[in-house]
């Protein structure tokens, strides 16, 4: 039997470290530092840096590597700095000529940078990634002596567009009725609480929130809740809620000589409230569910709700996305927390793959919701064929028509591609919860999370030529060692040496 010997933690002292040794040139920080074009990314972040004169700004590789870091990582904003602390590595890949224990700026600061970039400047940087990564893809596949896999058709359209849209959710507490009326309510009584002064002559307002916490906790706590009781509790609620904004606007108005007495953060939140008891006790007295712009947050009300009919999730809480997949990269096309149809979203994708790439592709790719009548003819007029079901009676089948349908659904089937884009987005690199409040450094926040994709990408790509090429070298050691003709064009592997 193997006995357990307790070995004493040794101090840091006498802790062994390698002295003068260097990094590795392996490691892949080092190698994503040499392939990601920082002068042209750091040009979008220059410009949004104020022109007035104050204190040395932050180097712009600084800003944008930590960026990488956090969602590459999947780390929080503290973490983030703290795991540059400890690592060479990062702090190499930064742009630092020496290692340094200090942090490189505050972890508050990343609100700052969210704020300055937003979705133009994401997209900006994601089309600069992008065409670094075809110019590698072409690279490569010249030295391959390889043809592109997609084709010119007679409509002289090339390339095969996959676009499809999906919801990025909020960091919210699920949304009911009841609870948004307690939230707003308690909010309303700390407004009041603010605007009382304490005076001889003169009792502080009644809000009875004791009496409307108790009534709220008694259907809160319930596990199955009837839908009367559970009208009533609303009702009440709706009642303290309006009860306290009269009392808001009254003490109002006596303060109206002065200057306004509440600050923009709780001036902000008396006008949500208002529209929060608008919206509900227009759904309350209409007994429906639904309404205009409906608030499901109080902390962030630019978010809404988003009908989904997915399995398990029918309806999202969030920013929806639409996306475009081109090669492996992957281009954002809109962001936007209103609910919406993406079929509207296809003719600008697809002017913009022209605009990009100076042709119409020659397939596209997208979902069933795609297939609107007016979609199916823009297509048809520019000349590009979609991969999606055929609308009305089918076809008698000959051999061409199976022939056609066998590569349409092949090219159907590639589709899934997209939604494995979404899927490591929200798996990896934080895309599955966004945890900015405000709805500008949300959208910075999913600008990123695809910029950092794009970035992973294009690592891969390199990655996966570097193996391609040892084993290339390595079929020809031993074919010469066992005495075989290599029987390849000189020229081709002069092309090979170079480029490797």
């Amino acid at each position: 039997m193997i006995k357990y010997t307790s070995v004493n933690q040794v101090s840091i002292d006498d802790f062994l470290v390698p002295q003068g040794k260097r990094l590795n040139p392996n490691n892949r920080w080092i190698k994503l530092a040499k392939i990601v074009p920082w002068d042209e990314l750091s040009k979008v972040y220059f410009k949004k840096m104020s022109h007035k004169m104050g204190r040395k700004s932050i180097s712009p590789r600084i800003i944008l590597g930590t960026v990488i870091i956090k969602h590459m990582k999947s780390l929080s904003d503290e973490d983030t700095i703290e795991e540059i602390r400890e690592n060479p590595y990062m702090q190499y890949f930064l742009g630092l000529r020496e290692y340094t224990y200090d942090q490189i700026f505050t972890p508050s600061l990343f609100v700052t940078i969210r704020k300055r970039l937003g979705e133009r400047e994401f997209r900006y940087l994601i089309e600069k990634i992008v065409s670094t990564t075809e110019a590698v893809i072409a690279r490569q596949k010249e030295q391959k002596k390889k043809k592109q896999s997609d084709t010119d058709d007679d409509n002289g359209n090339k390339g095969h567009l996959i676009v499809d849209a999906t919801v990025a959710p909020a960091d919210i507490k699920y949304p009911t009725d009841l609870d948004l009326l307690n939230q707003g309510r308690e909010k309303s009584e700390t407004i009041i609480d603010l605007l009382w002064e304490p005076k001889p002559d003169e009792t502080k307002p009644r809000t009875y929130r004791r009496k409307a916490r108790s009534e709220y906790l008694s259907i809160a706590k319930t596990r199955k809740k009837n839908k009367k009781n559970l009208r009533k509790a609303i009702g009440k609620q709706l009642r303290y809620l309006r009860r306290n904004l009269q009392t808001i606007e009254r003490m109002l108005d006596e303060k109206s000589a002065c200057p306004f007495p509440l600050d923009h953060k709780h001036q902000r939140l008396y006008w949500i409230i208002q529209e929060l008891y608008r919206q509900q006790k227009e759904m309350y007295d209409n007994q429906k569910h639904t309404t205009m712009n409906r608030i499901v947050s109080i902390s962030q009300p630019h978010v809404r709700p988003i009908v989904r009919g997915k399995a398990g999730k029918d309806v999202e809480f969030g920013a929806k996305i639409s996306l475009s997949l081109v090669n492996g990269s992957c281009y954002l096309h809109k962001i936007s927390f209103e609910a919406y149809n993406e079929s509207i979203d296809l003719k600008g994708q697809i002017e913009e793959y022209k605009s990009k790439y100076g042709f119409y592709p020659s397939t596209v790719s997208a979902d069933q919701i795609y297939g609107t009548h007016e979609n199916r003819q823009h297509m048809k007029s520019v000349g590009i064929n979609f991969t999606g079901v055929s609308l009305g009676r089918p076809k008698q089948l000959t051999d061409e028509l199976k022939a056609r349908l066998k590569e349409k659904k092949k090219k159907r089937r590639e589709r899934v591609k997209v939604e494995g884009k979404f899927g490591e987005g929200k798996r990896k690199y934080q895309l599955d919860l966004i945890m900015a409040k405000r709805s500008d450094t949300g959208i910075s926040w999913i600008g990123s999370v695809f910029f950092v994709m794009d970035i992973a990408y294009l690592l891969r790509v390199i990655f996966l030529f570097f193996f391609e090429m040892v084993d290339f070298y390595s079929r020809i050691v031993r074919k010469i060692e066992s005495g075989q003709k290599v029987g390849l064009d000189s020229q081709y592997c002069q092309l090979k040496l170079a480029t490797f």
